[in-house]
Parts: C-alpha cells; structure tokens; sequence
C-alpha cells in the first residue's frame, strides 16, 4: 500500500524559507513520479513541483520558479521541497502525492494525474 507522509510545515515570516519531506512507501519510489501540490482555502488545489524518482527530472509551478527546489534522496525513499523566499499568498495544505511513472505528462502538474496522496502539512507565511 502506497503511504506519503508530508512533515516540516509550520509558521515562517514573509522571506523565510522552510523545508518540506515526503517519506514515502509500500512501492518502488524509482518507478514513480513524485509531486507537491497546495491548497489555500477557497482555492483549488494546485501543482506546485514534482519529480522522477527515476531519472530526477523536475517541474514547477511558475509561481514558484526561482523560489523552491524539489529532490530526492532515494535511498530514503523521500522527497524534499525547499521553499526560499516565502510569501503570504505562499499560505496553504501542501501535499505530497504519486503516481506509477506510466510515461504520461505529470510534470503539467495536474492534480488528477496523481493517485496516491498524503494527508498534508500545513504552510503558514505571516506578513
């Protein structure tokens, strides 16, 4: 059984920077692509990055370019999102989430190509 286990959210004033983990298991985290994707409330939930466990290959929201950086370390099985530069409207549930690594176009980020979710860590950015 798929399990992801979001941690490292908390309270960050505007400018800082946090650091999010997914650990995963119950699969083959090289046969997967993993994603983050937040959710503010009111607000649909969006993609924000993701990453082959495979080949490493990245994508990102272009409201976050240049902000956060994804990786991963497979010997852990976990999935990092380094967040810099931490904005208000940056506030919300950050999930982690994967899917088989199928060949379809996960790095478009959309919610629905991901299966497989964990409970989220919440963000919160004071101004």
């Amino acid at each position: 059984e798929v399990q992801l286990v979001e941690s490292g959210g908390g309270l960050v004033q505007a400018g800082g920077s946090l650091r999010l983990s997914c650990a995963a298991s119950g699969f083959t985290f090289d046969d997967y692509v993993i994603g983050w994707f937040r959710q503010a409330p009111g607000k649909e939930r969006e993609g924000v990055s993701c990453i082959s466990g495979k080949d490493g290959i990245t994508s990102y929201a272009d409201s976050v370019k240049g902000r956060f950086t994804i990786s991963k370390d497979n010997a852990k099985n976990t999935v990092y999102l380094q967040m810099n530069s931490l904005d208000p409207e940056d506030t919300a549930v950050y999930y982690c989430a994967a899917e088989e690594d199928l060949g379809h176009n996960y790095y478009a980020l959309k919610p629905g190509d991901f299966a497989s979710w964990g409970q989220g860590t919440q963000v919160t950015v004071s101004s």
